[in-house]
């Protein structure tokens, strides 16, 4: 692998903006199968590769499944083949996994239509904001059918869209959760000084922290875009196990990667006993990969490259569904607009 330049878009580079240039092709960065460099485990001297004792430590680490996987061609999913699972926000099922026929309490019905998180459909409830079927409801634990319709009252819409989100472009050492010993937590970074559009948007103030959660997570090694939110839809949106919100990474690598290698990347890998969803992987540069993920398991980009011989010196989210990262310094933050969707 070449020394990396240290070009705009660079995964792992604080002084990134996250723009690119478009993707140069080398013709000779991705290695054929019959003609590949000798694989993780084999004694290998050469810039970037792999040692022989890393190597070993690699393979033996690996599940049985993701071995047995690289000796033959990626299959794609069958339809509707994917698992039910309950949601990580609401801690609910989603809607369609909902019995039509029994009833449940009014607040997970109004997370599982994504109205609202369940603690938010609580004070809604509780202030005579929700009618169901056209008859305010105002007791808590109240339970209805899943087929119900739902509304809001206009009070409700209002304190729902006064709630903000904010997109951070984080440092590499700042944690995206609760604190870690020494190393701050993104909410903590939060503050006038470093809010980007402060001159053109609502200034920070401290009831903006109230509530406010992060919506995924990134590594305390990676920067890049992380989304923090007071509403509870937009996470659901973006974190729910049937989230179909895309993240994209630039991500830069060290070690020889395989024709074969870069398919098993695209699909074919099983993490934690599940065999992950189809990814979007190309080349950006001769030693930069663009990976495209609809899910988030932990550290799974690294884990990933690490079953296929590479090792991950640099990551970057550049975006979440149809939110770029864009030219936003990083350490700094700004306001979701008005106009901008995931």
């Amino acid at each position: 692998m070449k020394k990396p330049a240290g070009r705009n878009g660079s995964a792992g580079r604080s002084g990134d903006s996250g723009r690119s240039g478009p993707p140069a092709r080398p013709s000779n960065r991705t290695k054929s199968a019959t003609a590949a460099k000798p694989a993780a485990g084999s004694a290998s001297t050469g810039r970037g590769r792999p040692s022989a004792a890393a190597g070993k430590a690699a393979v033996t680490a690996k599940p049985d499944r993701n071995r047995a996987a690289m000796r033959s061609a990626p299959v794609a999913p069958a339809a509707g083949t994917a698992r039910p699972r309950r949601s990580k926000v609401t801690g609910t099922n989603t809607l369609d996994m909902l019995d039509p026929f029994e009833p449940q309490r009014l607040s997970k019905i109004m997370a599982a239509k994504g109205l609202c998180s369940r603690r938010e459909a609580d004070y809604l409830i509780e202030n005579g904001w929700v009618r169901v079927n056209g008859k305010v409801v105002d007791e808590l634990g109240a339970k209805v059918l899943p087929t119900v319709t739902i509304d809001l009252d206009a009070r409700a819409k209002n304190v729902l869209g006064k709630q903000v989100t904010i997109l951070y472009h984080k440092p590499i050492g700042v944690v995206s959760g609760q604190p870690e010993g020494r190393y701050k937590a993104a909410m903590e970074c939060l503050g006038l000084e470093n809010q980007a559009d402060r001159k053109t948007s609502t200034p920070f103030q401290p009831a903006m922290l109230k509530g406010l959660a992060p919506a995924g997570r990134l590594d305390i090694d990676s920067t890049g875009l992380l989304v923090l939110t007071q509403d509870g839809r937009i996470a659901k949106q973006l974190i729910d196990a049937n989230s179909t919100v895309e993240k994209e990474y630039l991500v830069r690598v060290e070690g020889e990667l395989t024709d074969r290698g870069l398919e098993m990347l695209r699909y074919g890998l099983s993490l934690d006993g599940e065999a992950l969803k189809p990814a979007r992987v190309s080349w950006q540069n001769e030693d930069q990969l663009r990976f495209i993920l609809n899910e988030g398991k932990k550290r799974q980009i690294r884990r990933m490259c690490e079953i296929v011989g590479l090792k991950v010196v640099g990551l970057k989210r550049v975006r979440i569904g149809r939110v770029m990262l864009g030219d936003l310094p990083v350490g700094q933050w700004r306001l979701l607009t008005p106009e901008e969707r995931f």
